[in-house]
């Protein structure tokens, strides 16, 4: 494929960046410090610098846009498909309880991961992607920060250490030996060793 036929600019994506940019726009990440669209621009980014298909690539950007802001996922399938839409939904957590209560983490979680057993492996990709991203920004933030880290999260420092080992294993399942699942593992092990001096229950 020349240059001619793959351009750097793309409407499509330029829709999807607008779109993320402006649904997480009163968002912030845990910790309160930084803007939240900055984790969809970087999981994007991650699956670009990996070569994975447009579609992806937009997913990646709008993976959160339904669960945390309500988009409907009719608008996704609108704007950029289908594929990008199913791939989406597969990546959407329910997080709330028919009365509008806060569903438990570890239910959610546990939902998430058999839902990414049965996913499309374009779906299995932005969920690396997303969990590199993640692990990444938490021992960033665990060296600047220290074990208070642990505070802003909804679950325990071990708990959340097994979802990514799960991630991770599941990754390696449907992608086999992808560089991203190979970083990803990186960054799990890092993760585990830093977990590994914290209590139960931190």
């Amino acid at each position: 494929m020349t240059i001619e036929e793959s351009p750097a600019y793309s409407d499509r994506y330029e829709l999807a960046l607008r779109l993320a940019a402006a649904s997480h726009r009163e968002q912030e990440r845990k910790g309160g410090v930084v803007p939240y669209v900055t984790h969809p621009f970087h999981v994007s980014l991650i699956l670009r610098h990996y070569g994975f298909a447009e579609d992806v690539c937009i997913a990646g950007l709008l993976h959160d846009v339904v669960e945390d802001q309500e988009v409907p996922l009719e608008r996704i399938v609108e704007q950029f498909g289908p594929r990008v839409a199913e791939i989406v939904a597969a990546l959407t957590e329910r997080k709330k309880n028919p009365q509008g209560g806060k569903r438990p983490w570890a239910v959610r979680k546990r939902e998430a991961l058999e839902d990414l057993a049965q996913a499309p492996p374009e779906a299995l990709a932005v969920k690396a992607a997303d969990a590199l991203h993640n692990v990444r920004c938490t021992l960033l933030d665990l060296d600047r920060l220290g074990d208070a880290v642990w505070g802003r999260f909804n679950s325990d420092a071990l708990s959340i250490a097994g979802y990514y080992r799960r991630i991770l294993q599941l990754a390696r399942e449907r992608l086999g030996p992808h560089p991203l699942v190979g970083e990803l593992g990186g960054a799990v092990e890092e993760l585990q060793r830093e977990v590994a001096g914290v209590p139960d229950g931190s």
